[in-house]
């Protein structure tokens, strides 16, 4: 059984929303059995009951989803990530069950979720630093090109003084964005430019802290295929994943979470 050390519940607990009425069943476990439905993919009628009844799992994590909870906490430990030499931009698929894609064109708020060749996908566009650590999230339909959601991201950019992003990110207008904030384009040029434009080959090697990155993130079974209808579920499953694997994990695990699974420790 894998359960968060009281450092890493100190860190996001202050995040919490207040307990209304009646006592709530406790966090450490409930959040723990959240993360280990993610992690491996199963039901929540399935989680082990040394987390607690999987209803009060799944009602924490369907009513903190819809009120940002995990997404704030994600968004408050990145801002405390510190400064950074250089930022990095990419997207990636992520695979759509048939389960996800039920609703695609019911309800009010879109789904995100897009047609290609290989089935039904969503997109993640994300920023990093030079350590490979995500600060900027941002999930889309998979027909929406990296260069879209790469624009909808440059307000949200860490100061930096390089951006690293492959050629999909070329484009004159984004290249004169960043000019404007005096950020370094570490692009490659598009084949079809009449005048390629140099970058530092030896810089953009750096971009596969961000491959890692995105590698990481998909070992959750929960990640690498969607099953959650909604976006704003979704966004908080990988905000989860980001947040354990990236902003609170622990070199030292406590001595009982490490003798009860020290596999899942060192995982997480």
């Amino acid at each position: 059984m894998f359960l968060l050390s009281n450092t890493q519940m100190a860190r996001i607990s202050q995040f919490f929303p207040l307990a209304h009425g009646l006592v709530r069943a406790d966090d450490r476990r409930v959040i723990s059995g959240i993360i280990f439905v993610i992690r491996n993919g199963p039901k929540r009628r399935d989680v082990p009951m040394s987390y607690g009844p999987h209803k009060a799992i799944q009602n924490r994590f369907i009513r903190w989803s819809e009120m940002g909870v995990f997404g704030r906490i994600f968004v408050e430990l990145a801002k405390g990530g510190g400064g950074t030499e250089e930022t990095m931009i990419d997207a990636t698929h992520l695979k759509a069950h048939r389960t996800a894609a039920s609703l695609l064109k019911k309800g009010l708020f879109p789904k995100h979720i897009g047609r290609t060749k290989g089935g039904l996908n969503s997109k993640l566009h994300t920023v990093c630093d030079s350590e490979g650590r995500p600060r900027t999230l941002l999930l889309t339909a998979v027909q929406v090109s990296d260069y879209t959601g790469a624009a909808a991201l440059l307000s949200s950019l860490p100061p930096a003084k390089a951006l690293l992003a492959d050629k999909g990110h070329d484009a004159d207008r984004f290249r004169d964005a960043l000019a404007e904030r005096k950020v370094v384009a570490c692009i490659p040029s598009k084949l079809q430019r009449k005048i390629h434009i140099p970058n530092d080959k030896a810089l953009y090697r750096n971009r596969r802290k961000l491959e890692n990155m995105f590698g990481k993130l998909k070992d959750w079974r929960r990640i690498h295929t969607r099953y959650d209808r909604c976006a704003h579920t979704f966004m908080s499953a990988i905000a989860i994943v980001a947040i354990v694997i990236f902003w609170i994990r622990s070199t030292s695990p406590e001595p009982s979470t490490q003798a009860q699974n020290p596999r899942r420790a060192h995982a997480l």
